[in-house]
């Protein structure tokens, strides 16, 4: 549904608040940050690259997130074939898996294409940096084949501390099972520390991320895995069937942006944090018409509407909502079914401030509106 309601929905003229990552940056201003000269772009060959990715981008990936390791790193067409190039490969029929509730759709997909047994860890039971205890022991046992999840988790916000991957990644280490890691906003963080890659340290892991969320870079479609050698070289006969490789011109810019990283983040998330400012001061203008969690990192947030909470609204009013705000603000929201939340909506406040600030003031307008006709 996600990718279906952008198809349809996004355009020219949209103050668009819905997404999950930064706004997007130029190639000038990737190519003046990221010091890419006019000669280094000249100097590519326009050759076949390799089915794990070159070698630079993959030093540059390891570098910052494999402990340099860059046997462990799988370069790919965005973070969604990284997803599914591993879990495809990972995963069999009837194998016991725990899924984070109301996750990023491609993660929940391939369990259950597989025919996996999915246990759903419910959102509720992540709470102040850690999962509940009895939950996580509850649900990840003997014999579990893998623990997906999504932190900072997309749509909400809400994020493990330290502590909380410390003790995710001993349970699922006692039982046995994989964690398989989706950091794509990790590095933008609003309560605690940004959390390491548990790719760092190895073992049975498998982690996931992108260029396209906090980077700022989501037209060049560069994602990763890192993972086990064994599990990415059981990848490449799918790949090699499929994308086999990427362009030697998006990894020498993808190499370069993995090297400037702190700069290419630190600006946009600097920007984020400034409206999450105005977002956490709107939120307590409007507490009568909607009510929220603030987002612990990230650059998204679900705020649920009273109005459909009170009515026990179903599925299709949520979308019906969206719809009409657009239609009446050209102001863009992700309706919360997307994320199994039929009373919300995503939110996102990475984008430039002038349109996030419009994008609020037609919310604003519009629930007001409602709540003077109802």
């Amino acid at each position: 549904m996600l990718e279906e309601w952008y198809r349809r929905h996004l355009g020219p003229d949209i103050h668009d608040i819905s997404s999950s990552g930064v706004h997007p940056y130029t190639f000038a201003e990737i190519r003046d940050l990221c010091r890419i000269p006019a000669a280094d772009l000249d100097e590519i060959v326009m050759d076949d690259s390799v089915s794990q990715g070159g070698a630079g981008i993959r030093r540059a990936i390891a570098d910052r997130y494999a402990g340099g390791d860059a046997d462990r790193v799988l370069v790919t067409h965005g973070s969604s074939e990284a997803i599914a190039l591993t879990l495809s490969t990972l995963l069999h029929p009837g194998d016991r898996v725990v899924v984070q509730e109301g996750i990023y759709h491609s993660l929940g997909h391939y369990p259950r294409a597989a025919g996996c047994e999915v246990v759903e860890l419910p959102a509720a039971s992540v709470r102040d940096g850690e999962i509940d205890p009895d939950v996580l022991v509850e649900l990840v046992t003997p014999g579990t084949a893998a623990v997906i999840v999504n932190f900072p988790h997309n749509p909400s916000g809400v994020t493990l501390s330290p502590r909380g991957l410390k003790e995710l990644t001993a349970r699922t280490a006692a039982a046995g099972a994989v964690l398989v890691w989706d950091a794509a906003t990790a590095e933008i963080a609003h309560r605690w520390d940004v959390l390491p890659d548990p790719g760092v340290e190895g073992g049975n892991t498998v982690s996931y991320g992108t260029l396209s969320k906090t980077f700022g870079l989501p037209g060049l479609r560069v994602g990763w895995a890192i993972a086990p050698k064994e599990l990415l070289t059981a990848t490449f006969p799918l790949r090699d069937r499929t994308t086999l490789f990427l362009s030697p011109l998006v990894e020498l810019v993808a190499e370069r942006a993995v090297r400037h990283a702190d700069a290419l983040i630190g600006a946009r998330a600097a920007e984020a944090r400034g409206n999450l400012a105005l977002l956490t001061d709107w939120m307590e203008e409007h507490a009568e018409l909607v009510r929220w969690t603030p987002p612990e990192g990230g650059v998204c947030a679900l705020p649920v509407f009273r109005e459909l909470e009170r009515a026990a609204a179903g599925p299709g009013e949520v979308e019906r909502f969206c719809l009409e705000l657009l239609a009446r603000h050209r102001t863009l929201l992700v309706p919360g079914t997307a994320f199994g939340s039929p009373h919300g909506a995503r939110l996102g406040f990475g984008g430039p401030q002038e349109s996030f600030r419009a994008g609020l003031d037609g919310l604003s307008r519009f629930l007001r509106t409602r709540g003077a006709s109802g």
